[in-house]
């Protein structure tokens, strides 16, 4: 079994040979944002996830005009085919995917193994960072078929009763169970409740890769999800904590394994924890 959408994930070494092309933009999303400073793949342009794509005031993102404008500010038109990478195994690389493919842009490639497969095969890093002529690009139109709202994960949860829907949890076992609100390493912080929303199936994103980062093959990633009981005749939304993590899953399960209903629900647990009303369950998967 062949990845549905193969041309979306393209190698270190394609990404080596094909990095000066000029039709080409190559985008680094870290979670440190300080981190490509310290170097990154030649002609790589950084992208900070809150500060580029975060609406400064209001939690929301910035709107098609203003990523237009972030577009080509970097280079990139309509027709510029993006590449992405970066730490954490590519949780951030894949959110700006999801969200430039949410606000309709086509042209879309993900590093497959991020900054850390880059690294650790000696790959040429630079500390230069790059200008390129300003780009024209006309905004997108968003697709609400990529993105669930907290309202309409309430009504989803009537489609995981009746087999319809499946909703996939990919945060860590403890943060599932309630024991945390946030990755085990990190500061237990943002939410004032733990848990689970119910009906969801535990499904860490972790599970999805190898110990390089890259991803595991087709095979192993239909057995993964099916033995929850995600499969591609559901409507499937995916969460974490802030979307981050689940924006990776939402790449394994729309681009690898070609499910035709998926949404990433950004809000996450951050939102339904803090949420007055919401459901939640707690225990294990």
């Amino acid at each position: 079994m062949e990845y549905a959408h193969p041309e979306v994930l393209v190698s270190t070494d394609w990404v080596l040979e094909h990095h000066t092309d000029p039709s080409l933009r190559i985008l680094e999303v870290n979670e440190d944002i300080l981190l490509y400073d310290t170097g990154h793949i030649p002609g790589a342009q950084k992208i900070d996830w809150q500060g580029d794509l975060w609406d400064p005031v209001i939690r929301e993102f910035i709107q098609p005009e203003e990523l237009a404008r972030l577009f080509e500010r970097l280079g990139i038109s309509n027709d510029t085919t993006i590449v992405l990478y970066g730490d954490k195994n590519n949780w951030w690389a894949a959110y700006a995917f999801w969200f430039f493919s949410y606000n309709g842009h086509p042209n879309l490639k993900l590093m497959n193994g991020g900054r850390i497969k880059w690294t650790q095969e000696n790959k040429p890093l630079t500390t230069a960072v790059p200008h390129y002529p300003q780009g024209r690009y006309t905004p997108g139109k968003r697709d609400p078929n990529l993105r669930a709202f907290k309202d309409e994960v309430l009504a989803h949860l009537e489609k995981v009763k009746a087999g319809k829907g499946a909703l996939v949890d990919v945060r860590s076992p403890a943060e599932f169970s309630g024991e945390k609100t946030h990755m085990p390493e990190y500061p237990q912080e943002g939410v004032l409740r733990g848990g689970h929303i119910p009906g969801a199936q535990s499904i860490p994103w972790a599970t999805t890769v190898n110990p390089d980062g890259t991803f595991k093959s087709a095979d192993v990633l239909k057995e993964i999800y099916e033995l929850k009981g995600v499969t591609p005749d559901k409507e499937v939304i995916a969460y974490c904590r802030i979307a981050e993590r689940s924006s990776h899953s939402w790449f394994v399960l729309k681009y690898l394994l070609g499910f035709p209903q998926v949404k990433n629900y950004d809000g996450s647990w951050t939102e339904w924890g803090n949420s007055v009303g919401v459901p939640i369950e707690k225990g294990g998967a």
